[in-house]
């Protein structure tokens, strides 16, 4: 068996992924070790993820680890990837997708429509931006960046009322102590590809990409591959205020997806089901732009919507 070297981002959910793939790679025989590689989005920690806009800032280091040789293969969050690798790369395994949704975390409070009024809610995300405004205008949004542990204490800390986090890196990290309620993708839609991991590897290491096969779940590939040709279609990364969530029974596909304006003023949600996911996703994007969601998307491109100041 092969000697597989595993690049990773250094954060604790990142190494946790990291490592549950090197265990289930050594019990195939393999010997693995693991390379930890800073990325853009890790050296910027003191500006909102919305006002970055860098495509690829938490992959583009890995994977230029990846083209020169120095790992074999790269373990992401799939929802940090953009939805077209760059040349010369190839998803090599998407394994079974954890818990998908958005979580709502809180020392006093149950869930949101218990929030006092003016609540201090900490997110970096513009997608539970705007979907949270949506439910409660009210709502005072703060920008809440750091590790997912770093997050937690800052809650613990009384910095906010509540804080929202993908439910899977905080049961990844045995942190769901302060979880109180979980948003159904109904009314919070998760972002494209959450709680899913994604093996990235060259598209010509044939080794690599053969001892990695076993790591893949289709119906999870079926379901991201419908999610990322939504936000394909929108012209979206996973920084803007677009939700895409499908689910797959009995070899059809249900598909939810949302486009919002940062302060949740106006919200399109779309919903479908099919077979073929390329092309399912590929309908819900059109249908979305065809009731307005590019004018929502440009005018957050165009740095025009409403971002939450640092605090």
């Amino acid at each position: 068996m092969a000697h597989l070297r595993i690049g990773s981002r250094g954060s604790q959910l990142a190494l946790w992924q990291a490592n549950h793939i090197a265990a289930l790679l050594q019990r195939q025989g393999h010997t693995i070790s693991i390379e930890v590689i800073k990325t853009t989005g890790d050296k910027i920690t003191d500006v909102a993820l919305a006002k970055v806009g860098t495509k690829g800032m938490f992959t583009k280091e890995i994977e230029e680890a990846l083209s020169e040789r120095r790992v074999d293969l790269a373990v992401h969050s799939l929802k940090d990837l953009p939805t077209e690798l760059s040349p010369g790369f190839v998803l090599a395994a998407i394994p079974e997708r954890e818990d998908a949704r958005d979580a709502f975390l809180s020392i006093h409070y149950s869930q949101i429509d218990k929030l006092p009024k003016d609540a201090r809610v900490g997110t970096s995300s513009l997608r539970r931006q705007a979907q949270l405004h949506s439910l409660r205008a009210d709502l005072e949004i703060i920008p809440l960046r750091g590790n997912v542990d770093t997050r937690v204490r800052k809650l613990h800390t009384g910095e906010f009322d509540a804080i929202i986090l993908a439910a899977a890196g905080v049961t990844r990290l045995g942190l769901t102590e302060a979880v109180r309620h979980y948003f159904e993708p109904r009314q919070m839609c998760p972002a494209a590809g959450q709680g899913a991991l994604a093996i990235e590897t060259r598209a010509n290491d044939t080794a690599t990409i053969e001892a990695a096969r076993f790591l893949d779940h289709p119906p999870t590939r079926a379901a991201v591959a419908c999610e990322r040709a939504v936000l394909n279609q929108l012209g979206g990364g996973c920084q803007v205020p677009i939700g895409a969530y499908a689910e797959q029974t009995r070899g059809v596909l249900l598909l939810r997806a949302v486009v919002a304006s940062p302060d949740g003023s106006s919200i399109i949600r779309e919903k479908k089901d099919g077979s073929d996911p390329e092309k399912l996703g590929v309908e819900v994007g059109q249908a979305l732009l065809s009731r307005g969601a590019g004018r929502i998307l440009d005018a957050v491109y165009g740095k025009e919507a409403s971002v939450p100041q640092q605090p």
